[in-house]
């Protein structure tokens, strides 16, 4: 079977999208000389083998999924995507086009300057059974078998089947029955969609049924033997004579039903899932069910039906079935799986125990006769099947359109390009394949020839198709490289692709959360397109201990498109936690990363995947473990400052979400309106009742405080100044300047006070040029972890006013050196209580704790209120 060397003959081009034709929707059907062609478009065309020429082109409402042609007749149904199924009489159409009825013209399939053929469109009222959920579907007899997609589960419905005229109408609904399926179905519920491989869909009849009668060559219908028939579909089918449903599912499961018992189904109730078996599963989606014949039969046997059911997967898994004796005499049913080469995108079954498939390099044909595989076992199956390559690529459907003589066969063929041939074998493995040398037909060479060069015409197409998706790649690289240039040249003054973090508090039931808008803006001329996406990583550090570990969180945020001058908005949640805490401060830190294996992945992937759905990434070993680029944008700070609210600073009628306090809780006020109530006891509570507020204090330079506000504290007092400075970025900060306040009283996160007052004091003691203008910064606060907070935050935004104007200020004034020795010291001796104090709590018990800890508040207290100086 090596020495296959076919004869191809092109019959007619159609058209193609840009890539080429993928498989799974293209058909082919052939009954006589005409020959049924869709390209999974809209349109089907009919061509005449014997005049080689397109008699007619139909254009339907929808894309066409699957062709299914009634001899008697002449009647063609057809599945239309998300619109149904639809029956044209061809007679009836025949002599609509002989009077001119055709509105179209379908010039662009025309290649050699012959007259164009019409093309016909389809009425919508030639829809038999509207339907936007339905798959595959096949004709039995009078009724009409679906397959429907559902949002978990297939469905498999009967209805009868009209015929087609001016007043048809849908067929009544039979009955249906659901299949499990283990793996979810594409589309969301609602909205169908196609799946990326079809189900089939096919008929098994008994012998002698009369359900195959009406069938033409290439419809998915077939006869088994009736032993075979039997030991798969159970006695009920046999002794019922009834059609059996076969389905293989995308998922790899090989199911059946018996046809008359769902027709009886709705007059006896029962299980539905009863009226379903699975024959058997091959784990990867299902492309081919079909029936051969395998045993050697003399020459007056050749109505005898087929004796092995085969099951064809996309991965290359076959399986076959046939009916054999155990060593005890019982009949039982053999089953046998091998590997084919892979994936497969179509295939049929011939004579002669013969399955052809095509994968994206070649088409292939195996034998599974027993007179051609003397080393199988029982049952006539062989124990290992050899493909042989037939030197065609890139088919993406198949039909055998009839044996020849001498052990030949006749295949009718699409390829990806849009190109119908027939491939003509000689099958005898007794020939020898004639070498070149001993042809002496001239004109014979011409051809073979020209097949060959349609055949590297293909391949060309195949890698030309490679190199386009690379450069493409290149393409989306070489920008990429732009806007990391970009943003890597910029670090300092205004970046052309820019993110901001604001934080904001928003009223959500049943409590308020802190929520950080990220807005990334495109100032530059470059665009973000795909593979591109938006970190944003949110990293807690506690500033009541800053050595404590924090946690961190990252978004990341498909950015799709940005175009120059585009933006887009991210909002982000960050607390408070399901526990009510939030720990401050909190550090946004924003990133654009581009993923190298979104973009390059398949462009990187093997040229010979072009046809083929299931192979969308790239092998593991080609790109990099980093797999992408980041290039930070922002980091951003949200501290207790930014946090406060000041649920006091404005009017019941124009109060802000933003200046509001905690969410009180509807009993909590109507309890509240009844009268007194006892007042909670916990710890925070007792702190507030029994002991005073901690407080903090920074004392400041005036003069270091108008040369870092500048302009900015003009018409108004440095301590109201002082405190709009403090509140720049929280949302009261408008109130606060028009109130001009230099004290306000606000709410902290976890709902205690806190009161934040700027006042301007005189230092005597420090220069010794004389008393010192300062500005006094306290923070007051009955919770420690908030006064913490606050006092973090205020220290922060000091320490990077001293950076930003060190350059920029005068020497310092002369100091008395002993008296800061002297504050220096006082430190250290509170720094070694501290110590001590704290040793002794691990030691002492509950009871004698209490003044411990009592004296190293009072110590902490001193700590927080230092006699230095920032000048």
């Amino acid at each position: 079977m090596a020495g296959f060397e076919p004869r191809v003959e092109y019959l007619e081009s159609f058209r193609c999208p840009l890539g080429g034709l993928a498989a799974g929707k293209p058909r082919v059907l052939c009954h006589g000389a005409e020959i049924f062609v869709s390209t999974g478009s809209e349109l089907v065309y009919v061509y005449d083998q014997e005049g080689r020429l397109l008699t007619a082109v139909y254009r339907f409402p929808g894309q066409v999924w699957h062709l299914e042609l009634r001899a008697l007749g002449r009647l063609l149904y057809v599945l239309c995507a998300q619109k149904g199924i639809y029956c044209l009489s061809l007679d009836q159409a025949s002599r609509s086009v002989n009077r001119g009825d055709g509105d179209d013209r379908d010039s662009e399939d025309s290649e050699d300057g012959e007259p164009p053929c019409a093309v016909i469109p389809v009425h919508p009222d030639a829809c038999l059974l509207p339907d936007d959920t339905l798959c595959a579907f096949t004709v039995v007899d009078d009724m009409l078998v679906t397959l429907a997609q559902g949002p978990a589960l297939w469905r498999v419905q009967l209805s009868e089947c009209p015929c087609p005229g001016e007043g048809a109408r849908p067929g009544g609904h039979i009955g249906e029955v659901e299949l499990s399926t283990s793996s979810p179905l594409a589309g969301a519920p609602g909205e169908p969609a196609a799946p990326r491989i079809f189900p089939v869909l096919c008929c098994a009849s008994p012998p002698g049924s009369s359900a195959l009668q009406t069938r033409t060559r290439g419809s998915r219908g077939f006869s088994l033997e009736q032993a075979l028939f039997g030991l798969l579909f159970g006695v009920d089918a046999s002794l019922l004579e009834s059609p059996v449903i076969l389905c293989g599912l995308p998922d790899g499961q090989l199911c059946c039903v018996v046809l008359k018992t769902l027709v009886t189904s709705r007059l006896s109730p029962g299980d539905p899932k009863a009226l379903v078996k699975i024959l058997h599963h091959l784990e990867e989606p299902v492309v081919l069910i079909g029936a051969l014949k395998t045993e050697s039969l003399p020459e007056d046997a050749e109505d005898t039906p087929p004796d092995c059911l085969v099951a064809l997967g996309h991965g290359g898994r076959i399986l076959a079935i046939k009916a054999s004796w155990d060593k005890a005499g019982t009949l039982v049913p053999e089953l046998q799986e091998y590997w084919l080469p892979g994936p497969v995108l179509c295939a049929a079954c011939g004579g002669g125990g013969r399955v052809y498939h095509s994968t994206p390099s070649e088409l292939c044909v195996v034998d599974l006769a027993r007179g051609r595989a003397p080393e199988g076992g029982p049952g006539g199956l062989p124990s290992l099947l050899c493909p042989a390559g037939l030197g065609i690529c890139s088919v993406v459907t198949l039909s055998v359109s009839s044996e020849v003589p001498e052990g030949g066969a006749r295949l009718l063929a699409l390829s990806a390009r849009g190109r119908l041939m027939t491939c003509s074998l000689d099958l005898r493995s007794e020939m020898p394949c004639p070498t070149r040398a001993a042809m002496a037909d001239t004109g014979q060479k011409i051809k073979e020839l020209l097949s060959g060069i349609g055949t590297v015409s293909e391949r060309v197409s195949s890698l030309k198709k490679a190199v386009d998706q690379r450069n493409k790649a290149l393409t989306c690289l070489n920008e990429a490289m732009n806007v990391s240039c970009v943003l890597l040249a910029g670090r300092e003054g205004a970046r052309p692709i820019s993110c901001t973090t604001t934080a904001a508090w928003s009223r959500l039931q049943p409590q308020d959360v802190l929520t950080a808008t990220c807005r990334l803006e495109n100032n530059s001329g470059l665009s973000l397109d795909r593979g591109w996406a938006l970190c944003v990583q949110v990293l807690t550090a506690p500033a009541s201990d800053p050595d404590a570990a924090g946690s961190a969180t990252t978004y990341t945020v498909p950015v799709d498109r940005l175009g120059p001058g585009d933006r887009r908005e991210v909002t982000l949640p960050l607390g408070p936690g399901e526990d009510g805490a939030l720990d401050l401060p909190l550090t946004v830190s924003c990133a654009l990363h581009y993923s190298l294996r979104e973009v390059v992945g398949g462009a990187l992937a093997p040229s010979e995947s072009f046809t083929d759905p299931s192979l969308d990434e790239c092998p593991s070993d080609v790109l990099p473990e980093q797999d992408g680029i980041c290039l930070p944008l922002s980091e951003h700070t949200v501290d207790m400052l930014q946090c406060l609210r000041f649920p006091g600073l404005a009017t019941p009628h124009t109060q802000a979400p933003g200046l509001l306090g905690p969410v009180s809780d509807s009993v909590d006020t109507f309890l509240g309106s009844l009268g007194p109530r006892s007042e909670p006891a916990g710890p925070a509570s007792l702190r507030a009742k029994f002991l005073p507020p901690s407080v903090a204090t920074i004392k400041v330079s005036a003069e270091l405080l108008r040369a870092a506000l500048g302009d900015s504290h003009a018409g108004t007092s440095l301590g109201c100044a002082t405190l709009q400075w403090l509140l720049a970025e929280n949302t009261a900060l408008d109130v606060v300047r028009a109130r001009r306040l230099s004290s306000v009283q606000g709410v902290a996160p976890d709902g205690t006070d806190l009161h934040l007052t700027i006042r301007e004091v005189t230092v005597t003691h420090l220069c010794t040029a004389g008393p010192m203008q300062t500005v006094e910064i306290q923070v007051e606060s009955s919770s420690l972890s908030s006064l913490c907070s606050a006092h973090h935050a205020v220290i922060g935004r000091l320490q990077r006013m001293v950076v930003e104007h060190a350059a920029q200020s005068s020497s310092p004034p002369d100091l008395r050196v002993q008296y800061l020795r002297q504050i220096h010291i006082n430190h250290e001796t509170l720094l070694q209580e501290v110590r001590a104090l704290r040793d002794r709590l691990c030691t002492e018990d509950e009871a004698s704790s209490c003044g411990t800890a009592e004296r190293l508040l009072q110590v902490y207290g001193q700590l927080r209120s230092p006699s230095l100086l920032l000048l």
